[in-house]
C-alpha cells in the first residue's frame, strides 16, 4: 500500500515546501508525532500521509486555541 511507504526527510521537506530544519521542527515540537516516523539510529523515515494529517489537526487545534483566546479577551486591540 502506498500509506506504508516512508520517505527520507528531504521529501517531506519537498512535498510541504519547507526546509528541513522546519520538518526537524515539527518533530522536536511534536506537531508530528512518533507515530508518523520511524526513526532508525540517526536517520528518520515518514509516511506522508500521517504528517500531513498530523499538521492539519495541530493547525486546527492551534486555530481553536487562537480563536477562544481572542473571544475570552473582546476588548482586546487586534
Amino acid at each position: 500500500m502506498a500509506e506504508d511507504k516512508y520517505v527520507a526527510i528531504d521529501k517531506v521537506a519537498d512535498y510541504f515546501q519547507v526546509s528541513v530544519s522546519t520538518v526537524r521542527s515539527w518533530v522536536r515540537t511534536g506537531a508530528v508525532p512518533e507515530t508518523a516516523y520511524l526513526k532508525i539510529g540517526k536517520t528518520y523515515r515518514f509516511q506522508l500521509p500521517e504528517v500531513e494529517n498530523a499538521l492539519r489537526a495541530h493547525n486546527a487545534a492551534k486555530s481553536a486555541m487562537l480563536t477562544q483566546a481572542a473571544d475570552s479577551n473582546p476588548d482586546q486591540d487586534l
